[in-house]
């Protein structure tokens, strides 16, 4: 006769001659069901968390304990070395855990600025959407990699590079429509490729020099930094400098006027 347990997943199930249940002090009948519990099946017990099971409104709002606190304990987001080695299963399980949490987060975030209080920890939303961008991340490469596997082919859909209204290149992501392109006016409003006049050359001008003046004032933040680092810390390790910020010439910053004391007074000793 063969009792399996409740509550865990056993790997080792308990088999008992029909004789000697009976002498089982373990046993116990509630509902004509009988339960039996061996050694073994509770040294592979195995604890696994879920949400409570409201089923109302409250599901949306977070656990009463939590409110009027400033500060919540939160650990962080899920990565994708983490999610890889996971089934299908339990990424998906995993996916709506995440969804009704970033769903209670949204609406805690809305009734606190309802009532004009602090939402605690706000960043628990962005750890929220980043372990679900990962998840995303890990069941495209499985599908990417099957695919690939069985008809040689990504499985994604097909792409090119357009340029918008604005001259601003972009990913465009090919689709099926009912009714053809020509006769689909909704989707030419939606759409407008490859626009071009004296109002997007400006455009683009004054964008690329935006974007030229973000990158010359972040490199010049990089190379205080680094002086800043060598200034505090003559006997800093060069290579991981480099590694910490690749975008700079450390090489040149030692052999500039702004290290020139520093380098005077290591001769000096």
């Amino acid at each position: 006769m063969y009792f399996g347990s409740v509550g865990f997943k056993s790997t080792y199930p308990l088999y008992i001659h029909k004789k000697k249940w009976q002498k089982c002090s373990q046993a116990l009948k509630v509902n004509d069901l009988v339960l039996i519990f061996d050694d073994n099946a509770k040294r592979n017990k195995a604890l696994f968390h879920t949400t409570s099971q409201r089923s109302d409104l409250m599901e949306f709002f977070d656990i009463e304990k939590n409110w009027n606190k400033q500060k919540i304990q939160t650990g962080r987001s899920w990565r994708k070395g983490e999610l890889r080695i996971k089934s299908n299963e339990d990424l998906h399980k995993l996916w709506y855990v995440l969804l009704k949490e970033r769903n209670m987060l949204l609406t805690m975030e809305h009734a606190c600025k309802e009532e004009y209080e602090i939402f605690p920890n706000p960043e628990r939303i962005d750890k929220v959407a980043e372990s679900m961008e990962n998840i995303e991340a890990v069941v495209r490469e499985r599908n990417e990699a099957y695919h690939l596997l069985e008809i040689g082919e990504s499985g994604e859909r097909p792409a090119k590079y357009i340029s918008n209204v604005l001259g601003i290149i972009q990913t465009y992501r090919y689709c099926q429509h009912v009714i053809p392109r020509y006769m689909n006016t909704s989707w030419k409003k939606k759409h407008m490729f490859y626009y071009n006049g004296y109002a997007v050359r400006k455009f683009q001008t004054l964008y690329r020099e935006k974007m030229w003046s973000q990158r010359r004032k972040m490199l010049n933040r990089e190379k205080n930094t680094a002086i800043a680092l060598i200034k505090k810390f003559p006997s800093l390790n060069i290579d991981a400098l480099k590694k910490q910020y690749p975008s700079i010439n450390v090489d040149r910053i030692l052999a500039s006027n702004k290290l020139k004391s520093l380098r005077l007074a290591s001769r000096s000793r």
